[in-house]
């Protein structure tokens, strides 16, 4: 199934006029909230629609506006007139964002969307709109996922997850890779002097420019092509990329089918992204990757990083390769098809697994730095734990504690300075009434939430590490303490302490720092 060619206008006038009767209607995230309530708010994000169309029944040009763009449901002449007065309703149906039909009272017309415009707030309280085929965003009426070639989806669970991994601050260049509807160039329009946004399909090109359009965002560069084709040798100094990552036979859905074999696409991808970042620049994506049985997949995932970058792979989940394909055949809509034709695309899933030699597939997160350095940091872990969003500045923060490391030798840490991470409680574990716990162990409550278990030397060091004090002097102070050899105790503890900086329990203070304190 084909998706029409989208009919909208060219005409610079009429997303700004759609965006002030948005605005003037309070079609906003926060209003949005205010006017369903926090349970019809949650709903849409499961799909579920009835209690936000109960919660709209008022007539006012936000109820319209909600049943028009996230609902799909028709409303009278006169309501539309009401919420996009002033000639817009016309212009509006004139440049196809909407259309008239038959099926009013008596025979009358009724206005329909012609596509999904969602409400979404911006990091800084910006209101903005992301611009999608219709029933293909959280909120709208049809879900996530469509088995129409070409459609172009909107914002969802990944688009925001990787917003919100993605290392913020100002840059030159930006490039989203892949964009669909325009989200992550959207959230680069903040930051960036020059955002560039590519796309192997150009509906989804169109999209992006209504989505930067309705949001007021500077607009940007898009190129038509796939992969780093469209921009030759150019370097950027952010590349985010939410690409088509789901493992496949074939490339059946241009929105999340990557058309090679496997992982080949993520991983041609992540190895291409080295060359075309600036020095210093980051690289975000979002990815699958291939369990592959006698492999482990730790190691797998270490081949793809370039030369000249730091790494930071996160696998989030794992999913064996029945749970994988029937996930994905339901996201296309496959189950409510006809049982032979889905049982033969399900046999098809998993021949190609089998002919991989495939387990299992993960899913996670891959951040790339563009250092230069002689020994490159490559962190690959799995964390399926709980995390607070958004993580960009524990991006950040990992990366500066890689060159710190990178740095610091053993003798260097001792007569370096650490202070205790906000955020980071002691946990003691043991027996009711026992005299000493049987485990110490450190909880952060931001950023990743780690937790690791430490002895009585390191929960004893951490508590007092408040950046006044080198580790060394510390360390003689616990072996004066406890009885301890201190030459000892020097020599056992800076593995531990590195281990401390690694996760993010101790930070480094620096002398100016310390100066101030």
């Amino acid at each position: 199934m084909s998706t029409p060619s989208l009919p909208l206008t060219d005409r610079s006038d009429l997303a700004p006029r759609l965006r002030t009767a948005f605005l003037d209607a309070d079609f906003t995230a926060d209003g949005l909230l205010e006017r369903l309530g926090a349970p019809a708010y949650a709903a849409l994000a499961r799909a579920e629609t009835v209690p936000a169309l109960r919660a709209t029944r008022g007539g006012t040009p936000l109820d319209t506006l909600v049943r028009l763009f996230l609902l799909q449901r028709p409303v009278s002449p006169a309501e539309a007139e009401a919420a996009l007065p002033g000639g817009l309703l016309g212009d509006a149906v004139d440049g196809g964002w909407l259309r008239r039909e038959a099926g009013g009272e008596a025979g009358g017309e009724v206005i329909r969307a012609v596509i999904d415009v969602r409400p979404y707030g911006g990091p800084d309280g910006q209101d903005w709109f992301i611009a999608s085929d219709l029933g293909c965003a959280v909120g709208g009426a049809g879900g996530i996922g469509s088995a129409a070639e070409g459609v172009v989806l909107g914002v969802g669970g990944a688009s925001t997850t990787l917003a919100g991994l993605t290392v913020r601050g100002p840059v030159g260049d930006a490039l989203d890779l892949g964009t669909g509807s325009g989200i992550q160039a959207l959230h680069a329009s903040v930051d960036a002097t020059r955002v560039t946004a590519t796309d192997l399909n150009p509906r989804a090109l169109s999209f992006t420019a209504l989505t930067l359009a309705l949001s007021g965002a500077p607009e940007a560069e898009l190129l038509e092509g796939s992969l780093f084709e469209p921009v030759d040798g150019n370097r950027y100094d952010l590349i985010v990329s939410n690409p088509p990552f789901v493992i496949s036979p074939g490339a059946r859905l241009t929105y999340r089918d990557g058309g090679m074999s496997g992982d080949d696409l993520c991983r041609t991808l992540v190895q291409q992204a080295g060359d075309r970042l600036n020095e210093g620049g980051y690289a975000h994506f979002l990815a699958n990757w291939q369990h592959v049985d006698g492999e482990e997949w730790s190691d797998r995932l270490r081949s793809w990083v370039p030369e000249g970058c730091d790494a930071w792979i996160v696998q989030r989940e794992v999913q064996d390769i029945t749970q994988y394909a029937e996930l994905w055949l339901r996201d296309a809509g496959d189950h409510r098809t006809d049982p032979e034709a889905y049982a033969a695309r399900y046999e098809a899933w998993l021949d190609e697994f089998e002919a991989r030699n495939t387990k299992a597939v993960g899913f996670g997160w891959i951040t790339l730095r563009r250092t230069g350095a002689a020994e490159p940091s490559i962190v690959v872990e799995e964390w399926p734990h709980p995390v607070e969003q958004p993580l960009g500045e524990t991006v950040r923060a990992h990366f500066a504690r890689q060159d710190y490391l990178r740095t610091h030798d053993d003798a260097a840490l001792l007569a370096g300075h650490f202070a205790l991470a906000p955020e980071v409680v002691q946990e003691q574990i043991g027996l009711p009434g026992a005299e000493d716990p049987e485990h110490v162990v450190l909880r952060q409550h931001r950023g990743m939430r780690r937790a690791t278990q430490v002895d009585t030397v390191g929960a004893g060091f951490a508590g007092v590490c408040d950046g006044s004090l080198s580790a060394g002097r510390i360390l003689d102070a616990i072996a004066q303490l406890i009885g301890e050899d201190p030459v000892r105790l020097r020599d056992q503890t800076p593995a531990q302490i590195r281990l401390l900086v690694e996760q993010g329990f101790l930070e480094p203070v620096e002398e100016g720092a310390r100066a101030q304190a």
